[in-house]
């Protein structure tokens, strides 16, 4: 299941602190909306430091990307069970 965050309007580093929230909450995949200009660096640093890769999915409107976790690399973003 995909999880869907609209960011537009938030400023980083909330944007960034959503998608960490998201990850550390079990999600595998997150499309998120955001139009900090400051964003993509921080989503990919969270996305990254998470062991996900990020795409930019849409950027008609705002930019969306898609973050998809691999392979876990810091604990604090995966889920225990």
């Amino acid at each position: 299941m995909t999880t869907q965050i609209d960011a537009r309007g938030l400023r980083c580093p909330w944007p960034a602190i959503r998608l960490a929230r998201a990850l550390r909450d079990g999600a595998d995949s997150v499309e998120i909306i955001a139009d900090d200009p400051a964003a993509p660096g921080e989503l990919a640093a969270v996305a990254a430091a998470a062991g996900a890769d990020m795409t930019l999915i849409d950027k008609d409107i705002a930019p969306k990307f898609r973050i998809e976790r691999c392979t876990p690399v810091n604990n604090s973003f995966t889920p225990v069970e």
